[in-house]
């Protein structure tokens, strides 16, 4: 495993955020996105984000390798101590336990904050995200079939859930 440090993302990061995710727009299904992300809409999400709903970079030699936040579940307040978790590292560094450790301090934060339920929200056949979940105490709790499309395939999502 790299040696990493991880931080509260900063828009210094937003290139190198927008990037990852846009990878994984435009060639993957980790992601529902089907148009790549402008900077400026980055710059828009990360402020969106505040102290109960925190975005972390992950770095390896000062390079932005991977990035997750914590994100509002629901808008209707019951729902105020609920968050969907997301993780996105660059291709290049996949394999490395970037997203281990990307999770680990996220679920840690998490649970700092207060909030008691993380869902996460997978593509069926994306067995290293199922993985990860499931080595991190997430369960599976229901099947969405056939709610996506992209590349002209229709794509099931699996809903899972840590509780803290």
């Amino acid at each position: 495993m790299e040696h990493m440090t991880i931080r509260e993302a900063a828009t210094e990061d937003i290139e190198s955020i927008a990037r990852i995710y846009n990878h994984y727009v435009l060639h993957g299904t980790a992601t529902f996105d089907t148009e790549p992300k402008s900077i400026e809409d980055r710059v828009v999400w990360l402020d969106s984000h505040g102290p109960r709903h925190p975005v972390l970079v992950a770095l390896v030699d000062g390079e932005v390798v991977g990035w997750g936040s914590l994100s509002p579940w629901h808008p209707r307040p019951a729902y105020n101590d609920s968050v969907e978790v997301s993780t996105y590292i660059d291709p290049e560094h996949l394999g490395k336990g970037i997203g281990s450790q990307l999770m680990a301090a996220l679920i840690a934060r998490a649970s700092d904050i207060g909030h008691h339920a993380v869902i996460s929200q997978i593509v069926a056949g994306n067995e290293a995200s199922l993985a990860l979940g499931e080595r991190f105490g997430f369960r599976e709790v229901g099947r969405l079939p056939e709610v996506g499309r992209k590349f002209g395939t229709l794509l099931d999502v699996v809903l899972m859930i840590r509780l803290i």
